[in-house]
């Protein structure tokens, strides 16, 4: 696939671009931190927002992505924006005027142009590689957002410590400008735009109730991701409270065990040859449940808790990459060029709308019974979402021909 010019330049882009939001996700929330003295409830605001755009902006990005289409214009703009936004924070520190507020009016803004970028990702994609050269091309997509999740959320802390946050702001807007750069020198023969009726708000969401093998794949995805932020709210409350584990050995456990993503977008293709499409999907997503239900066998000392703890962090993440794999390989078969932005906007709505509902349930639970018992009802849940990918309209589903 790297042979392709239009995807080389496109992998490159998008691995900058992904290098980015994990950079984002650590020196931004630090900067707020070290520059302005930010305490749990402005971190937790500040996450919200980031978050917020996801549940609100993705139905609407998909329709006017769809009725408009010049889906690589529209990531143009979005990786223009967030590089702006978040230029914006080291520009007002320099002239002494950077406040909270700017924080969380940047957080906002990369929030939403992060929904309009992805929601016109995928149908960008398909236009460039369509059948199983989809499938080889996702896996190397995600096998290069395993490796930028690990080098990201650890470049972000070191250069930060090395450089001062408001020079690692600079180093995080240049991969936005970067990822432009490479989708402005690409030339995708893409869909034509849909029409003003057929571009409706909802209608990505009606073709999903109407599909009985995305329907299901979607109320799967969700009932994992609600169980999943469960425990995803408590893990480093878990780790540090509950088994007594160093910030150092818990940047360990969860950096290494992020490699998994690489072993899963290596092994996905071979997986898929052997059990097919539909059971390949059903494995990613029994994969990381069970690795979730490690998490709550963790015990002994510290070293040996950490021990346990990466191998759920391991196991997960392979599971992760194998379902995201599966699931683009899924609907890029399954959906219409001309609904691929309102569908991905409808799918995106439900499965990050359910994470800030598990997360808050996570906590409550966590507060009420204790911090393993939440884990252990957070992986039997999942496990229960991910068991809805066994049925008969994802089991038996295959990879298409190449058309």
């Amino acid at each position: 696939m790297l042979r392709h010019r239009d995807f080389r330049r496109f992998f490159i882009g998008q691995s900058a671009s992904m290098l980015g939001d994990q950079f984002s996700d650590v020196a931004i929330p630090l900067a707020a931190i070290l520059l302005l003295g930010a305490g749990s409830v402005e971190l937790g605001l500040l996450t919200a927002l980031g978050l917020l755009p996801s549940i609100f902006l993705s139905l609407p990005a998909g329709s006017l992505i769809d009725r408009t289409g010049r889906r690589r214009e529209w990531m143009l703009t979005a990786d223009a924006a967030r590089a702006l936004a978040i230029v914006s924070l080291p520009v007002t520190f320099f002239l002494g005027a950077l406040n909270l507020m700017h924080f969380y009016f940047v957080a906002l803004i990369v929030g939403a142009f992060d929904v309009v970028f992805f929601v016109a990702y995928q149908p960008l994609l398909v236009s460039m590689v369509r059948g199983r050269d989809y499938l080889a091309a996702n896996s190397l997509l995600s096998g290069s957002r395993a490796i930028t999740h690990v080098v990201g959320l650890s470049a972000a802390g070191a250069l930060v410590a090395a450089l001062t946050a408001p020079v690692a702001l600079l180093i995080n807007a240049f991969s936005f400008v970067l990822s432009g750069v490479q989708l402005a020198r690409i030339r995708p023969v893409e869909a034509p735009p849909a029409g003003a009726e057929e571009s409706r708000l909802r209608a990505g969401l009606h073709w999903i109730l109407g599909n009985h093998v995305v329907k299901c794949l979607l109320l799967s995805s969700a009932v994992v991701n609600l169980f999943a932020y469960m425990g995803t709210a408590i893990l480093i409350l878990y780790a540090t409270r509950t088994l007594g584990l160093g910030p150092a050995l818990i940047g360990a456990v969860f950096g290494v065990g992020a490699l998994g993503g690489v072993a899963g977008a290596a092994t996905f293709g071979m997986m898929q040859k052997r059990l097919g499409l539909g059971r390949s999907a059903a494995a990613g997503a029994l994969t990381l449940a069970g690795g979730l239900a490690v998490y709550p066998m963790a015990l002994g000392g510290q070293h040996q808790a950490a021990g346990i703890m990466l191998i759920g962090a391991l196991v997960s993440t392979v599971g992760i990459v194998w379902a995201d794999i599966a699931l683009g390989a899924v609907l890029a078969q399954e959906v219409p060029d001309a609904l691929r932005a309102r569908v991905g906007g409808a799918y995106r709505t439900i499965n990050y709308g359910v994470r800030p509902v598990g997360a808050v349930l996570g906590g409550l639970l966590g507060a009420a019974t204790d911090l393993r018992t939440t884990l252990a009802l957070s992986a039997l849940g999942a496990i229960s979402g991910a068991a809805l990918r066994l049925r008969q309209p994802i089991r038996h589903l295959k990879l298409a021909d190449p058309t």
